[in-house]
């Protein structure tokens, strides 16, 4: 036996949808506006995670030009059948009242396959997903939203089935739940395990009174009982728990026959631990049937476990510390992800210079429509990540930097630019919930010269650094508080989580370029 300590994706990780199939397991989880869509990752012991696949990776399948922040893709299914992957999920084109949520299905044969076209399936609500029952049929599963005063926003789970010949749900949709007294049901799972299906679904939204909900019946169409113990797993009664916002869950076998539940959580740090700087997480609990047929975790209780035993043996990974260089030859490495849309030739070049990333700067932060930007997840409370940055701008409307990163709204960015009385220079170009500051005093940089980038986040803070050899750092400005960088500290709607990376601007049209010789990421605990 061997044992998972929990989170096991850590960063900007939610809404896990847990599969096995043979040996290999996956969990698919959302990504909202950053491309590609979905990131699946595998496991041969529930220990070890990495991304194999990123299927939305086409514009013809995904296309989010213009969607707000956090819309985009949220909570995918991966599911199997007689040899086919099947993935559903929304593109959530506004997440207020009144939410545009279509649904898609795209499959493959091959987890790291290309994927299909996508199939539309339907904008009744969010959180979709694919269930094969055991007697061939399909049935598309998914919440409904109701925008209508004095209504329940999250009316309840609608229930379809699926004709693969023809490629869309039959009709005569039916509610099958309209959840518990928790309210905010979403997520729906459905699975037929011996005489009962049991509806799993998240509810209480998904910050601190989040919770997982199961129902069940011995017919797919309902009516569905309520666990009598429900919730059947959260944190929002458990201020002390190390894990939070617990919910949003599925369930996987082993081959063994024991079952896990793959969940969303947070662990939240700073003032009454209210701040989760690595947003919403995925964890493991070992789950078991009791003598009643209802799901509980292993250990007992209702609240999330840090620590889990497991049928396999394995070696925790060691904290991240990768060099990232680019070769016009070597493959785009997947923890790189851009906002909303793929980046073209006239954005992003490995061949204009060989050995760099050559950024052609775009629209500035704000925009929802073409950033030059390419980060990865911060996945460490205390990590440095450095690039290495070649970039002679002539107009106050060009930079290009370090940029630690939330959303729109919600940034630091370390960038050189230009200045008409001192020609090239450094600043932090500050943005808390859209009021934009620069907080320290500009730093003459010598032109035609190559110039390092730092930052270090520990826990609470981030402190920035600038080098004119790469090897003494010089400190730029003051701590800065990271907390910042946070669903929590988001005065609108927000749930993903943050990112480091590198990106470029030239909001004067002309796409000056910037050259990127590397980009390191090392997590220090």
């Amino acid at each position: 036996m061997g044992i998972v300590h929990n989170p096991i994706l850590k960063g900007f990780n939610p809404d896990p949808s847990i599969l096995r199939v043979g040996e290999d397991y996956y969990i698919a989880t959302s990504t909202f506006e950053w491309f590609p869509g979905v990131q699946i990752h595998h496991s041969k012991d529930l220990i070890n995670w990495k991304v194999v696949a990123q299927p939305l990776n086409r514009t013809s399948q995904l296309d989010m030009v213009g969607v707000p922040d956090s819309g985009g893709v949220w909570a995918p299914c991966l599911s199997w059948c007689d040899g086919i992957f099947y993935l559903v999920y929304t593109n959530s084109h506004t997440k207020d009242r009144l939410k545009d949520t279509p649904n898609y299905l795209v499959t493959c044969d091959r987890i790291d396959g290309e994927w299909s076209e996508p199939v539309y399936i339907n904008s009744y609500g969010f959180d979709p997903s694919l269930f094969h029952d055991t007697d061939g049929r399909k049935w598309f599963v998914t919440m409904e939203t109701d925008f209508r005063e004095g209504r329940n926003r999250f009316s309840g789970i609608l229930l379809e089935e699926y004709d693969e010949k023809e490629k869309r749900c039959l009709g005569n949709v039916k509610k099958i739940f309209t959840g518990s007294e928790i309210g905010l049901t979403e997520g729906p799972h459905l699975y037929h395990i011996g005489e009962y299906y049991y509806l799993m679904t998240a509810e209480g939204g998904t910050e601190k009174g989040h919770a997982v909900t199961v129902a069940r019946s011995k017919f797919i169409d309902g009516p569905y009982e309520l666990d009598p113990k429900n919730p059947m797993l959260t944190s929002r009664d458990k201020p002390q728990a190390r894990l939070q916002r617990a919910g949003h869950g599925s369930i996987v076998q082993a081959p063994n026959g024991e079952w896990f539940l793959a969940h969303l959580c947070g662990r939240p740090i700073g003032p009454e631990d209210g701040f989760c700087v690595l947003g919403r997480e995925t964890a493991l609990q070992s789950i078991y049937f009791d003598e009643e047929g209802w799901i509980r975790l292993m250990e007992g209780g209702n609240g999330p476990y840090d620590t889990v035993s497991i049928p396999y043996e394995g070696t925790e990974p060691e904290p991240i510390h990768k060099r990232y260089t680019f070769s016009p030859d070597g493959a785009w490495d997947m923890d790189f992800q851009f906002l909303r849309r793929p980046l073209g030739e006239d954005a992003m070049s490995l061949k204009d210079r060989p050995g760099y990333l050559r950024l052609y700067g775009k629209e500035s932060l704000l925009s929802k429509f073409y950033q030059a930007l390419t980060a990865r997840r911060q996945q460490s409370f205390v990590f440095e990540a450095i690039t290495a940055l070649e970039f002679e701008p002539d107009y106050f409307k060009q930079m290009a930097g370090l940029v630690y990163y939330y959303n729109t709204t919600q940034y630091y960015y370390l960038r050189v630019s230009h200045d008409e009385k001192m020609g090239k220079m450094l600043s932090i170009l500050s943005c808390d919930n859209g009021i934009y500051s620069e907080p320290f005093a500009y730093v003459k940089l010598p032109e035609g010269e190559k110039v390092w980038l730092k930052a270090a986040v520990n826990y609470e803070t981030v402190r920035f650094f600038y080098s004119l050899d790469g090897e003494t750092f010089i400190p730029y400005g003051e701590s800065c508080d990271a907390l910042r960088i946070s669903d929590e500290h988001i005065e609108t709607s927000a749930f993903t989580g943050a990112f480091i990376g590198m990106c470029a601007q030239d909001m004067s049209g002309f796409s000056k370029y910037a050259d990127f010789e590397y980009f390191e990421y090392k997590e220090l605990e």
